[in-house]
C-alpha cells in the first residue's frame, strides 16, 4: 500500500469509528432528554464529507506525500482527539442539547468557542494539500464554510434557546 493510500485509510477508519462513538453518544444524550436540533442540514453535512473522502480516494493515486503538511495534519489529530476527549459522552456529530447542563468550557473551550470546527476546517484543507490536491481543498473549504455558516448558526441558537 502506498503512504497516500494509507493515510486514506487511517483518515477513513478514524471517521467510520468516530460514527460509531458519535451514534452511540447520540442514544445517550437522547434518552437522557437532550434535545436535538439542525436536524435538516444534517444529511447535506453527511454528504459533503463522504463525498470529500470519496474524491480524495479516487485521486491520490500515487501523489507525492507533502511530509511538513502531514505533520501538520498529525497535530491536528492531536487536537482532534483533545476536542473528544473534553466532550467525553457528550461529543456527537449531531448538535445535541442536555437539559440542565452547562457548555463544557474545558480544555480548547477555554481557547475557542468551537475548536471541533477549527480542526474540521483545517482537516478539509490540509489533507489534500499533503497531495498536491489544491483544488480538492479549495471546493470542499468554500462548501465546508457554507455548511459551518448554516450549523454554527444553529447551534448556537440552540444553546441559547436551552439557556433561556
Amino acid at each position: 500500500m502506498t503512504l497516500p493510500y494509507a493515510i486514506m485509510l487511517f483518515v477513513t477508519l478514524q471517521r467510520l469509528s468516530e460514527l460509531v462513538i458519535a451514534r452511540s453518544n447520540t442514544k445517550a444524550l437522547l434518552a437522557r432528554g437532550a434535545i436535538e436540533y439542525g436536524r435538516s442540514h444534517y444529511p447535506v453535512m453527511v454528504l459533503m464529507h463522504a463525498s470529500w473522502l470519496a474524491v480524495l480516494w479516487a485521486t491520490v493515486g500515487g501523489a507525492p506525500v507533502n511530509l511538513p503538511l502531514l505533520a501538520v495534519f498529525a497535530g491536528l489529530q492531536a487536537m482532534r482527539v483533545w476536542v473528544l476527549v473534553t466532550l467525553g459522552r457528550r461529543w456527537t456529530t449531531r448538535i445535541i442539547v442536555p437539559k440542565g447542563e452547562p457548555l463544557i468550557t474545558g480544555g480548547p473551550f477555554r481557547i475557542m468557542r468551537h475548536p471541533n470546527y477549527f480542526v474540521v476546517i483545517a482537516e478539509i484543507a490540509v489533507l489534500p494539500l499533503i497531495f498536491g490536491l489544491v483544488w480538492v481543498a479549495a471546493l470542499y473549504s468554500v462548501l465546508n464554510a457554507a455548511m459551518l455558516w448554516v450549523r454554527i448558526r444553529a447551534e448556537n441558537a440552540a444553546y441559547c434557546e436551552a439557556a433561556a
